[in-house]
C-alpha cells in the first residue's frame, strides 16, 4: 500500500531549524520526484522544494532558497527537507507529494501525505 508518512514539525523560536522527513511505503523513491509543499492558513498550497528521482536534481521556491535544503535517502527510503533560519512566515502546514517528475503545479502531484504543522513564534 503506496504511503507518504510526514513528522518532524513542531514549534521553533524564529531563527530556529527544523528537519521535516517524508517516509515513504509501498514504492522505492528512486523512481520518483519527491515535492514538499506547504499550506498557510487563508493560503493557497504552494511548493517548497522537489527532489527528482532520476537524478537527484533539486529546485526550491524563492522565499527559501540558502535556508531549506532538500535531500534523499534512498537506504531509508525516505526524504528530508532541513529547514534553518526560520521565520514566522515559515509557518504552515508542510506536505510531501509523489511525482514522476518534479512538476510546476501541485495538481500534477497524485499522491500525499497527511502534513505536518510548523510554526514559527517566539
Amino acid at each position: 500500500q503506496l504511503q507518504l508518512v510526514e513528522s518532524g514539525g513542531g514549534l521553533v523560536q524564529p531563527g530556529g531549524s527544523l528537519r521535516l522527513s517524508c517516509a515513504a511505503s509501498g514504492f522505492t523513491l528512486d523512481y520518483y520526484a519527491i515535492g514538499w509543499f506547504r499550506q498557510a492558513p487563508g493560503k493557497e498550497r504552494e511548493g517548497v522544494s522537489c527532489i527528482s528521482g532520476s537524478d537527484g536534481r533539486t529546485a526550491y521556491a524563492d522565499s527559501v532558497k540558502g535556508r531549506f535544503t532538500i535531500s534523499r535517502d534512498n537506504a531509508k527510503n525516505t526524504v528530508d527537507l532541513q529547514m534553518n533560519n526560520l521565520k514566522p512566515e515559515d509557518t504552515a502546514v508542510y506536505y510531501c507529494a509523489r511525482g514522476y517528475v518534479c512538476y510546476d503545479s501541485d495538481r500534477e502531484y497524485n499522491d500525499w501525505g497527511q502534513g505536518t504543522q510548523v510554526t514559527v513564534s517566539s
